[in-house]
């Protein structure tokens, strides 16, 4: 018997569940947590969302696991330095501070951008001058952040990809002109990256997104139980895991 445990980061639970191979549900667990309002920023706080996946961990029991994958809240920013130091509290989808920047890359790209997209919050930043914009090496989403600490790949599913930047539906990746225009906006600034760099991989469902690290399961703490070698499906956000609950 194979059992695949999913793990999501909600608005309202932080979520863990167990199912078989006939998708039953084994065992579950959850943390319940809210935003919080800081600086005029909706916020979650990173060291309580280990201490809810945790906690939501241990109410699992001793069940041995197979493989397993991670959903979030999509989109938002979260921005990092090379050595994957938070630059800035996490900027979540309920935030609208990005509505200029957003209207000025829709018409840049003639391609939809919402405001709560990552590139939105990218823009924002740099067009009101933030300082660590600068220092920025990964950008990513919730779910791409805490895949990237388990198994040390910094890859999202495409569609966690999709709230990031627009994809070429048939390249199956960020769409290269609109790439190429961002760059080509930001240039003036002289930034020492590029947004090729900052990205992280596109990987479709079913390719294979890394496994359990040593790290990574200490980071789990969760007495032994989830053990190195476990691989994990590509991190997605939460529109295609609410409607597959749902």
């Amino acid at each position: 018997m194979t059992h695949t445990l999913g793990i999501e980061f909600g608005s309202t639970r932080i979520k863990a569940v167990v199912i078989d191979e006939a998708f039953r549900p084994v065992a579950s667990g959850d943390y319940t947590w809210k935003s919080n309002l800081r600086d005029g920023v909706w916020t979650y706080d990173l060291e309580e969302a280990w201490n809810g996946l945790r906690t939501a961990l241990r109410a699992l029991g001793e069940v041995s696991v197979d493989a397993m994958g991670i959903s979030a809240m999509m989109h938002g920013y979260l921005a990092f330095d090379k050595d994957w130091n938070l630059l800035t509290p996490f900027r979540t989808w309920q935030n609208t501070m990005t509505g200029e920047e957003a209207a000025e890359l829709t018409e840049l790209f003639g391609f939809n951008i919402p405001q709560r997209w990552s590139i939105a919050h990218l823009w924002h930043a740099i067009r009101t001058g933030e300082a660590h914009v600068g220092k920025l090496a990964h950008i990513t989403t919730l779910a791409g952040y805490f895949h990237y600490m388990l198994t040390g790949v910094n890859a999202v599913g495409i569609g966690e990809a999709s709230g990031m930047f627009p994809i070429d539906v048939e390249k199956k990746d960020f769409y290269p002109k609109m790439l190429d225009q961002f760059d080509e906006l930001v240039a003036p600034k002289g930034y020492p990256w590029k947004i090729r760099e900052i990205l992280p991989k596109v990987l479709v469902a079913g390719e294979a997104a890394g496994i359990l690290t040593e790290e990574g399961a200490k980071l789990l703490d969760v007495s032994g139980e989830l053990e190195a070698g476990i691989p994990l499906c590509p991190p997605e956000g939460d529109a295609g895991t609410g409607m597959a609950a749902t």
